[in-house]
């Protein structure tokens, strides 16, 4: 069955489709999905989305499977090495974020109970569904 997508559909965008069926305006609750998208979507300042999907698994191994508290504690060290690293965008200024945001995420969840808690009460707990008529 086609789907009919915002982007398209162009051979060899099998990934960027199945993270447009299956991910792109799902609510989400679990505060290390929600920590991941933070990281990527630092990663992806300037650049296409596609070109972060394609690197996500990389992504994943660099930033422990986006465990905030094991990246908080990344050392200099760590985070110099990743700079080398051709799985992720090695621009150092963002790879070092990545422990900045999660030491923020960190200090939120602890004040909020959990991350989900913190964002979700910026929209009374549910989300905002658009159209095209009502923007």
């Amino acid at each position: 069955m086609d789907k009919k997508r915002c982007f398209g559909d162009k051979r060899g965008q099998e990934l960027y489709a199945s993270y447009h069926d299956n991910e792109w305006g799902v609510p989400v609750h679990d505060d290390r999905h929600l920590f991941e998208m933070i990281i990527l979507e630092g990663a992806q300042a300037g650049l296409s989305w596609e070109t972060i999907l394609k690197r996500r698994v990389g992504y994943r191994n660099a930033f422990h499977d986006f465990d905030p508290n094991k990246v908080a504690k990344m050392s200099m060290d760590e985070l110099d090495a990743l700079c080398q690293n051709p799985e992720i965008i090695r621009n150092r200024r963002k790879i070092y974020a990545a422990k900045t945001n999660a030491i923020s995420f960190l200090k939120i969840q602890q004040e909020f109970g959990s991350f989900d808690h913190y964002v979700w009460k910026f929209v009374n707990g549910k989300p905002i569904i658009r159209t095209l008529n009502s923007v």
